[in-house]
Parts: structure tokens; sequence; C-alpha cells
């Protein structure tokens, strides 16, 4: 954020909206059951905890699929991608009410929830309420991915060093440092 006078307006304004008041609208994708089920899968699949930065990753795909701005593309063996997580959030909190005693996903504990996610993703190409659960599987971290990473927060996580423009990046190999940047 130390360069932020460098960016252009535009950039500028992007990435410190980003960082702005965090005054969480209400959520107008999801129900109040989805947003619980959403948030604990988030949680795990990024592997956040309390103490991380807050980074709004459930209210920036909420706004995405509010708004119906998708990637442009969808497997075709899974329903458009707001249908696809009603779904799957509906799935994934039915198999955890089947396997713990009718708590659903939110109220298991952290390795009853990892023993559900690795059975998903264990099933690869198999059926789990009617999708392909490996297709499930990389719509929930391709939305959690991009809400993530794309905030200012996890930047540090990944050594990116934030907007180059309009000076650009020079060096462009790995290990190698831009002018700008100080040793660690």
């Amino acid at each position: 954020m130390g360069r932020a006078g460098t960016w252009d307006p535009v950039t500028a304004g992007v990435v410190l909206a980003r960082l702005g008041p965090r005054h969480e609208p209400a959520l107008r994708f999801f129900t109040p059951r989805e947003e619980a089920v959403a948030e604990a899968l988030l949680d795990h699949v990024l592997a956040r905890s309390p103490d991380d930065p807050p980074v709004p990753v459930l209210t920036v795909i909420d706004d995405r699929l509010a708004t119906g701005e998708y990637d442009g593309w969808h497997f075709a063996d899974l329903p458009q991608d707001a249908e696809a997580w009603r779904r799957s959030l509906a799935g994934l909190d039915e198999d955890a009410r089947l396997r713990h005693d009718g708590r659903g996903f939110p109220e298991s504990g952290y390795g009853e929830r990892d023993r559900l996610l690795r059975h998903v993703l264990q099933l690869g190409s198999g059926d789990w309420y009617g999708m392909p659960a490996g297709h499930v599987w990389k719509l929930w971290t391709r939305y959690a991915c991009e809400a993530y990473y794309a905030h200012p927060h996890a930047w540090d996580e990944i050594g990116f060093g934030g907007p180059a423009y309009p000076r650009g990046y020079l060096r462009l190999g790995r290990g190698l440092r831009e002018p700008w940047e100080e040793p660690r």
C-alpha cells in the first residue's frame, strides 16, 4: 500500500475500495443457511483462522452470483454457477447431517468437515448430488481463490507487491526483484 501514490486514479480507486470501511452489506444471493454453510466451507478451503486479516470472500461471491457476474463459461455437466452453488451447499449440509447425528456442516467440527470435504474431492468425476464432485470442487475453489487473492490483505501471502501500473514490471524472472522492491 506504500506504493499507492504511483498508481493511476482508477487502479488506486479499485484497490483502496477493497480496503474501505468494513460495513458488510446484506447478502443478496445466499439464504441465511446457505451463508452459514458457505462461510464454513470457505474458511476451511482457504484455511482461514479468526486471527487472519478480514477478507470478505463470501460477500464478493454473493455479489457475483446475485448480479450474474459469472466467468462466461461453466462445465457442461454442471448447472449454471448460481444453481450449482445452491445445490452443492445443500448437498454439503445434507452430507454433514447424515454423517454427524443431524448436525449440519457449519455445526460440525473441523475434523468432520475435513473428512467430508476430502470425500467430495476424492469422488473425482463421480456423482455427488447429481453433479460431478470434481467439477463442484473446482467451482468452489475457483470462486474462493478469485475472491480471496483479489484482496490486498492476501497479496503478501503470495508475494505480490501490488499493481505496478502505470510504471509496469521490469523483472519478470523468478527470484528477481524490481528496483523499487526492498530485500526481505
